[in-house]
């Protein structure tokens, strides 16, 4: 499927139908311009949202042996098993919501035969795209295609809105890497603290990273395929394809911070179209969020100083889309109350 433009006739629909409803206009601001976003999304001046699902794309990274995290590779694996028993912060907020949460390992450098998961493993962790290629086109476009088969699965099921997720040690270095390649940013105003490095760990992260983005060969004509290939993660490939499909069919995708933000600017390179459909949750305090986020002109809904992961901010933030939908569906009109 492909993604079509937005229809002005129904976008204009919306700006007139939030005029008739009983306040002063303009007055709920931002949540207007969401409610007219979700019309352009769905097709629909009145769109439903509900029954949200999380998808939690799960995956490890080559880039961790050369220290750049603040924890080692393994715990990818057991905050997938904290996942699965329900106590992680996804899964706290994902109760409150009543969210599904969908854990998809597509990349995990163990065996996780055993987790009741969507097993769609394509490798065992990307390789160390100092030395080389994170992967190849062909395994980035397989992640690509999982994507939005997971997407697909979801809407078929009922769900009128996806949440990405993701878990992955490293992530943010791959972030880093592709926002910097993508956006023609500096590599060190994208580098953050991650999962909690120092000072000193954070230079080291950022030399690395230059020293990687030579290595792989990477120009301003570098191709976005290529680019996620060279440097970036089975996950974030993954969400790039939910993303996508989510605008394909015209249901509202929540994105989530830098990591699926990074997902986000991917999708966009490979799908330009995909651009008005994108709608993100929070502005993370990594400094390469903000600079991914400038580079989409997407407004994040949220500023709450979070750098977790996980799809915590979309959730956190999914109160704020299902009431833009409920206040056109359900808020009177002047012509209701007989002005």
């Amino acid at each position: 499927m492909t993604i079509q433009p937005f229809d002005l006739a129904i976008i204009e629909q919306a700006k007139a139908h939030l005029d008739q409803l009983t306040k002063p206009l303009g007055s709920l601001g931002r949540v207007e311009e969401l409610a007219v976003q979700l019309a352009g999304i769905t097709g629909e001046v009145q769109p439903v949202i509900e029954k949200p699902a999380i998808i939690v794309a799960a995956a490890d990274h080559g880039i961790v042996s050369e220290g750049v995290s603040a924890y080692p590779q393994e715990v990818t694996a057991l905050m997938i098993d904290n996942f699965v028993k329900g106590g992680a912060a996804i899964n706290v907020f994902a109760r409150q919501i009543g969210a599904t949460v969908t854990v998809a390992d597509v990349g995990v450098n163990q065996d996780l035969g055993n987790q009741p998961i969507a097993h769609h493993k394509i490798r065992y962790g990307t390789g160390n795209f100092l030395h080389e290629d994170a992967m190849t086109e062909e395994e980035a476009t397989s992640a690509l295609k999982i994507g939005r088969q997971l997407a697909i699965s979801q809407i078929e099921q009922g769900h009128r809105l996806l949440i990405t997720g993701e878990m992955g040690i490293g992530n943010t270095s791959a972030s880093s890497a592709l926002t910097a390649a993508m956006t023609g940013s500096k590599v060190e105003d994208v580098v953050g603290y991650g999962t909690g490095i120092n000072q000193e760990t954070k230079r080291q992260k950022i030399a690395i990273i230059e020293k990687a983005l030579t290595n792989r060969g990477i120009t301003a004509q570098t191709p976005p395929l290529s680019i996620l290939a060279k440097v970036g993660g089975l996950e974030i490939a993954t969400l790039a394809g939910v993303i996508l499909e989510g605008a394909a069919r015209r249901v509202p995708v929540l994105i989530d911070g830098f990591i699926s933000s990074a997902a986000a600017l991917v999708a966009a390179k490979l799908e330009p179209e995909v651009h008005p459909y994108l709608m993100i949750a929070h502005q993370s305090v990594e400094d390469g969020h903000r600079i991914v986020t400038a580079y989409l002109q997407s407004k994040p809904l949220l500023q709450l100083d979070l750098r977790l992961g996980e799809g915590t901010g979309a959730a956190l933030a999914y109160p704020i889309v299902e009431a833009a939908s409920r206040m056109m569906r359900e808020m009177a009109t002047f012509k209701d109350i007989g002005m």
